[in-house]
């Protein structure tokens, strides 16, 4: 069975409440399923990771969340090839912050492909002010990624 791995940065809770409420379509498609909301990079890179979904909220700066911070910064030291690596991001935002909207997830998506790894479709940005539970867009979002990208295995 393929392992999909699920990386949360998270301040609040909300991302992490994304991915707990994504993994249920992962496994219906087929996959083992992991969710890391402390990553490591040996958590992606020690073992198989066929698949690999980003869930990244965003501190007012537009940075990473602080349980996220140690992970970012060991790929961006120790830049692992990470060329056989596919995944998707959902970047969870609040517009009203303006420039630094979805930042987490767009540096995230930035950093992964620097190392090699190929992003599978289109990120998913959830903007707070339109959608307060993040949620409500991203399981129909994963639902059409399955699809799209014909990630369905079983």
């Amino acid at each position: 069975m393929p392992m999909l791995k699920i990386f949360v940065g998270t301040v609040y809770g909300g991302a992490l409440d994304v991915a707990e409420q994504v993994k249920p379509l992962f496994e219906e498609a087929g996959y083992q399923v992991e969710i890391h909301d402390q990553p490591t990079l040996e958590d992606l890179t020690d073992s198989p990771t066929d698949l690999a979904l980003f869930c990244v909220s965003t501190t007012g700066t537009g940075d990473y969340p602080g349980n996220f911070v140690p992970f970012a910064r060991a790929i961006d030291e120790r830049s692992p090839s990470l060329v056989d690596l596919r995944y998707g991001v959902i970047a969870l935002g609040d517009s009203s912050y303006g420039e630094t909207f979805c930042g987490g997830g767009r540096s995230v998506d930035e950093l992964l492909a620097g190392q090699g790894a190929q992003r599978l479709g289109e990120r998913l940005e959830v903007d707070a002010m339109e959608t307060p539970m993040a949620d409500d867009e991203a399981i129909p979002w994963v639902e059409q990624w399955i699809d799209v990208e014909r990630l369905k295995v079983a």
